[in-house]
């Protein structure tokens, strides 16, 4: 007896041209790995490998020619790790120093926690992009003004990580000293170096490290699948950089294949001349790389388990920095150095003008420089269950309102407007960002206030602020003008309340601007 069940029908182009990412399965690529006893195993560590002396070549290798399509973040391509990052990789942010430059926004937080267009933190960046990478194991290291980072990370993440079958988290690890360690982090490889006794308790084959104060999305399984296909020590995430900006970063020169042989931080000269490389090994084109001849270290590294062992407690036990000492270092002693193309957005926000540049750069027109609107790709944070803002009578042009605000018979252009931002009649805001507040004052407390002489959270009446940022929970009084009338580029005024920065006036956080103040 034969049964029919019909005739399998091609797809036609309109369905295909309304599906939002079709699948190219001439662009899936696989890394091999085994299973043995329970612990993973890659397929390079199947192969016979054994660690010679700092002074001699790591091990010999037969030349391995890397295609393009291995080293570049194409968006259209397919990525699929055997074993997967979930179960293989351990994400590693380093949350970095106290912050200096970027003071007075690190006055009361740690820099990762610092708010980002209108709704978010710096550390929802790496870390959405480890979850959209399906990398769920993730340490957050720090030793500066935590609190508030805890706090966000344990409302954002803590219980949409962790599940019967998958063991995921997002955890702070703070600096602390013990007989084995009495200081603090000394740099990024001493940060990890202090917590080694932990992340190789963990069943992984690499550690993906990553900073917290980085603006970008990227696909960390492409970067990962790199790395095992190379059949790499270590993946350094590498950005096409011209000549104006690169003398500002630390370059890197490859040979044919990709390898990183030679460093050198912030070049200048003949010197920055002699680190040109050519970028079409990575997978730039032609016209691209001409105008790009350099590449220049993101900070972002894959290192294998065992490799990272290693170096850390045998090979550079002293080491404090990746950058600087531990890869240069690893390099020297003949391990495979590889490099891997970033050709994308990405913003090092470590200073307050690369602070302010990167908010506002969410505004521009037709495209902007980095967007939060990517649904295969969405960047996460806590849910606040806050109301849909509210516009009274306001003209607002070019501008990116968070959640929550009031807003009522004033002018907004070029601005982001952080959460919970009260902005009251009259007032003007020109190109600047406004952190918002974490919390609202009801009518009563402001009559109080009122009646104290002091002045409510938000910003008064016929104000005129432009060229600023403003921290949370800024309490802003009438006709106040935030304009560096003076035009100031340097200035430390803390008692009263702010700094100017690279001519941008920032407001501390918590801080009283009384009614009538000309900055």
């Amino acid at each position: 007896m034969s049964v029919s069940i019909g005739t399998l029908k091609p797809f036609q182009h309109s369905i295909i041209d309304n599906v939002d990412s079709a699948m190219s399965f001439q662009s899936l690529s696989f890394a091999s790995s085994h299973l043995s006893g329970g612990k993973l195993i890659s397929s390079k560590s199947l192969r016979s490998r054994r660690f010679i002396s700092s002074k001699n070549a790591y091990h010999s290798r037969a030349a391995i020619i890397v295609s393009p399509k291995a080293v570049s973040d194409s968006s259209n391509s397919q990525t699929c790790l055997d074993p997967e990052a979930s179960r293989s990789v351990l994400g590693i942010i380093l949350g970095g120093g106290a912050g200096t430059r970027l003071y007075p926004l690190t006055k009361k937080r740690a820099k990762p926690a610092v708010p980002l267009g209108a709704n978010y933190r710096l550390i929802d960046i790496p870390v959405s992009n480890c979850i959209n990478s399906t990398i769920s194991k993730i340490y957050v290291l720090t030793q500066f003004n935590s609190a508030s980072l805890n706090r966000h990370l344990s409302r954002a993440y803590a219980s949409n990580m962790g599940s019967y079958k998958n063991e995921g988290f997002v955890e702070v690890l703070a600096a602390q000293q013990s007989p084995e360690n009495p200081d603090w982090f000394q740099g990024t490889a001493d940060a990890v170096r202090q917590y080694l006794w932990l992340f190789e308790e963990h069943n992984v084959l690499e550690f993906l490290i990553l900073a917290g104060d980085h603006l970008y999305r990227m696909d960390y399984e492409k970067f990962i699948l790199a790395h095992r296909e190379a059949d790499a020590d270590i993946t350094v995430a590498a950005l096409p950089m011209d000549e104006k900006r690169a003398s500002s970063f630390g370059l890197m020169k490859i040979d044919e294949e990709g390898c990183i042989i030679e460093f050198a931080e912030k070049p200048n000269g003949e010197q920055l001349k002699e680190m040109q490389v050519d970028t079409t090994i990575l997978g730039l084109d032609d016209e691209r790389a001409k105008e790009n001849p350099y590449i220049a270290s993101m900070g972002i590294y894959v290192i294998s388990k065992d490799v990272m062992l290693n170096l850390l407690r045998q090979s550079f036990p002293a080491a404090n920095d990746f950058g600087s000492e531990v890869i240069p270092g690893a390099t020297s002693i003949g391990m495979r150095v590889q490099a891997y193309l970033f050709d994308d957005y990405w913003e090092d926000i470590g200073t307050i003008e690369a602070f302010y540049n990167a908010n506002l750069g969410i505004t521009k027109k037709p495209v902007p420089d980095f967007s939060f609107y990517d649904r295969s790709a969405p960047i996460y944070t806590q849910p606040r269950y806050l109301p849909p803002s509210k516009m009274l009578d306001a003209d607002i042009t070019d501008s990116v309102i968070g959640e929550g605000c009031v807003i009522r018979n004033c002018k907004i252009h070029h601005s982001v407007i952080g959460l919970r931002s009260c902005i009251s009649a009259g007032t003007i805001i020109e190109d600047t960002l406004l952190m918002g507040a974490d919390y609202y004052e009801t009518n009563d407390d402001k009559i109080l206030l009122y009646a104290k002489g002091s002045v409510p959270i938000g910003i008064g009446k016929n104000c005129h602020i432009k060229r600023a940022i403003i921290d949370k929970n800024a309490r802003i009084g009438d006709n106040v003008k935030i304009i560096n009338i003076d035009n100031i580029q340097e200035v430390a005024r803390e008692s009263d309340g702010y700094f100017i920065k690279s001519g941008i006036v920032t407001i501390i956080k918590d801080a009283v601007i009384p009614s009538g103040t000309i900055i």
